[in-house]
């Protein structure tokens, strides 16, 4: 499924980066260019990210929380 839709980036693409050592969205924004553009995406990919380095979902962490509190 596309998760991003600004960047054309899957669920595969985020599973692939995982793979290859991306343990954050900062890394995924600099790979795929995921959360790059509208944001939308940010904490759909931060959950799939974790669910592939086979960590536990995180609840309003990284990225996203540093986000909404600025807003």
């Amino acid at each position: 499924m596309y998760v991003c839709i600004c960047q054309a980036v899957t669920d595969k693409d985020i599973r692939h980066a995982a793979a290859r050592g991306v343990n954050s969205v900062d890394q995924l924004r600099d790979e795929l260019g995921v959360a790059s553009c509208c944001g939308c995406c940010g904490p759909l990919a931060e959950q799939l990210l974790a669910e592939a380095s086979d960590g536990p979902a995180p609840m309003n962490a990284g990225w996203f929380a540093q986000a909404a509190s600025t807003v």
